[in-house]
């Protein structure tokens, strides 16, 4: 028997009783980002799935059109976990982003949707869109000074004994909720050095927080006058949470700015918003130090948008000798569930639209950097984790994964990071609802247990770009419309485990320009599971697996990595892969080289992809993260200059 549901999906898979001809939506521009943006369209038809959305732009004022990466055709693929009673089907419609902008630049973006059975509705769009720019405090707000408890030198007035006094007008005791004297939009409160440390315990707090600690704040900036809380320069600042369970409470506020503090001793730093309940908007911490943290910074807010996280240094409270893990006999486990206590559980965590998480150095916690794993996400695109940026960070030693984009929905980029030692998982997808997304130039070293990319619960739309991978691919659940170019792959001799295995849960896939490192000793190096053509819901049995020893032979059977290469360690300067059999080994990015050789097979060996490799150096762009001639990326805070972070 097949159910209504499952007969209608059956239909439009195949064609029959559908329109194969386009009728055009609703056209929908993304929060933008400093660096990128993102679109959606809705349609309706195109059962065939040949319709295609062209994209071109140029900054407002130049002549010259550019073309982008063209919009992902989405619609019909299943998202399921449904022991978890996740079961969600993707609408039709298109989806993607312009990479690689400038900040604080008006971009005039067009799109042309064709389809060779017909277009219905409007079928053209032209749209100005201006990149986000770094936000700065107000140059016309006042400027109040805070000064700790204990100091006894000169003040600048007007000046406050904490911050609590100072943004609220509160005092001690029961005036602590007394709020007479709140600060403006456009205000600057200068933190001048010394430790603010809750006497959390004491009625008469001077710091104005009795039996929490916690500072709740709720005030309203606006994105040209932000409230500013930022260290004076005259020291460092420190607030310590002296154990307690929130140091700032910002789920109520908007546009406010952290700027060159050190939060320590708290379980969660920065708490800016409660599902269901209520969110941040327009949230900046940038250049602060995070140290003995269980969270930094924190959301499950849909609505909560608009984050610029940046240039921070977060350090939590895990083992800092050993990569420990939490599940499983691999690890050691004294019980079903290991024995990893979470003592420290992400360094940033968000959900809803626009925020930007770039340049931070992240160490000894669960996991790096996450999306709220939602659930089914909310219908009104404003509520959505989409035109998400994650960037430029700086990722060691954590228990399961370095990036994790689940419960992400549309235009998520994950581009140009580092991480080295992660014991579950690196850059996960569990799951995706449609996509794309983007995980572009970033490189991955020691994850013990083969997943790179940790593709779960069957996500949808996910394009993996020119990423360096010191370590095999394990793909097991089936995805959907899942695209590889330009990747190293490179197998570490694990025993028993082939270097690549691909997992597709519809037609919609692709797989060429890869170099891959086979492993030694292994027969089943390649390993392959896709439906039949215009198949749209698959069930895989495991008889439908096949196994190839050589890229020769997968290339054959499946018509994929025409252009695919087998490679070795020589592709690099100098670079020795992790030994497996020390699963447990830390190793340290400062030492490690993943530069390529000038006269290596990996040079000139991609495929040019616009807006993602534009500007490459040689004949054809190289393989993996790292172009030959020019600048490896930053990664991490800015103001560490390339030092290392962790201790």
């Amino acid at each position: 028997m097949m159910y209504p549901g499952l007969l209608s999906l059956f239909l439009a898979a195949t064609g029959a009783g559908a329109d194969n001809s386009t009728q055009a939506g609703k056209f929908i521009v993304e929060h933008p980002t400093l660096r990128n943006l993102g679109f959606e369209w809705e349609i309706r038809g195109d059962a065939n799935r040949n319709a295609t959305v062209a994209v071109e732009f140029r900054p407002v004022g130049e002549s010259d059109w550019r073309a982008a990466l063209p919009l992902v055709r989405i619609g019909g693929e299943n998202v399921y976990r449904r022991h978890e009673n996740l079961d969600y089907t993707v609408p039709e419609g298109f989806a993607g982003s312009i990479l690689n902008l400038q900040p604080g630049t008006e971009y005039e973006c067009r799109f042309h949707l064709t389809d060779p059975d017909g277009v219905s509705g409007q079928a053209a769009h032209s749209v100005h869109v201006k990149t986000r720019s770094e936000p700065q405090p107000s140059r016309e707000g006042r400027k109040l000074h805070v000064y700790p408890p204990d100091y006894q030198g000169p003040r600048q007035e007007p000046s406050f004994t904490s911050l609590l006094q100072a943004y609220y007008g509160a005092g001690l005791g029961d005036w602590n909720v007394v709020w007479e004297r709140r600060a403006r939009p456009g205000d600057t409160i200068l933190m001048h050095a010394g430790l603010y440390k809750s006497d959390r315990l004491n009625y008469v707090d001077p710091l104005m927080t009795p039996f929490d600690g916690s500072m709740s704040l709720t005030l309203k900036g606006t994105r040209e006058k932000p409230i500013t809380i930022r260290a004076a320069g005259d020291g460092e600042v420190v607030f310590d949470g002296a154990g307690n369970h929130r140091l700032f409470d910002v789920m109520a506020s908007r546009y406010h700015i952290f700027d060159g503090l050190t939060i320590r001793n708290t379980d969660v730093g920065i708490f800016a918003g409660q599902k269901e309940v209520m969110g941040a908007v327009g949230l900046t911490v940038k250049n602060c130090r995070f140290e003995h943290v269980g969270f930094g910074v924190w959301t499950e807010y849909a609505g909560s948008s608009d984050f610029y996280i940046a240039d921070n240094l977060f350090l939590g409270r895990d083992d800092r000798f050993r990569l420990i893990g939490w599940t499983g006999p691999l690890w050691e486990s004294a019980g079903p569930y290991g024995s990893h206590k979470l003592t420290s559980y992400y360094a940033v965590k968000v959900y809803g639209p626009g925020h930007v998480i770039a340049h931070n150095a992240i160490a000894y916690f669960h996991d790096g950097i996450g999306i709220s794993t939602y659930g089914t996400p909310p219908e009104d695109s404003e509520q959505q984790a989409s035109s998400i940026d994650i960037y430029s960070n700086d990722l060691h030693l954590l228990n399961d994964d370095f990036v994790e984009t689940d419960g992400g929905v549309h235009n998520v980029r994950v581009m140009n990071n580092r991480g080295v030692n992660a014991a579950m998982g690196g850059y996960s997808a569990q799951p995706v609802f449609g996509g794309p997304v983007y995980f572009i130039g970033n490189i991955l070293y020691h994850v013990p247990t083969g997943v790179a990319f940790k593709f779960s619960a069957h996500p949808a739309g996910l394009f993996v770009y020119h990423n360096t991978i010191i370590g095999e691919q394990v793909l097991r659940e089936p995805s959907s419309n899942v695209h590889f170019r330009n990747n190293l792959f490179l197998g570490r001799d694990t025993p028993g485990r082939g270097v690549m295995t691909w997992a597709n849960a519809t037609d919609a896939f692709s797989s060429d320009y890869n170099g891959f490192r086979p492993n030694k000793g292994v027969t089943e190096q390649y390993r392959w599971l896709a439906p039949e053509t215009r198949q749209r819901l698959y069930e895989p049995t495991p008889e439908d697996w096949k196994s190839f020893a050589t890229l020769a032979d997968f290339r054959a059977a499946t018509k994929q990595e025409m252009h695919g290469i087998e490679v070795d360690f020589d592709v690099f300067d100098r670079l020795v892969p992790p030994d497996p059999s020390n699963r447990h080994a830390v190793d340290h990015a400062v030492d490690l080289n993943f530069r390529l050789r000038e006269t290596g097979k990996a040079v000139d060996s991609g495929v040019k992809i616009p807006t993602v490799n534009d500007g490459f150096t040689g004949q054809a762009p190289d393989l993996g993260a790292l172009e030959i001639g020019k600048a490896e990326p930053s990664y991490g805070p800015r103001w560490l200059k390339g030092r290392p972070f962790y201790r």
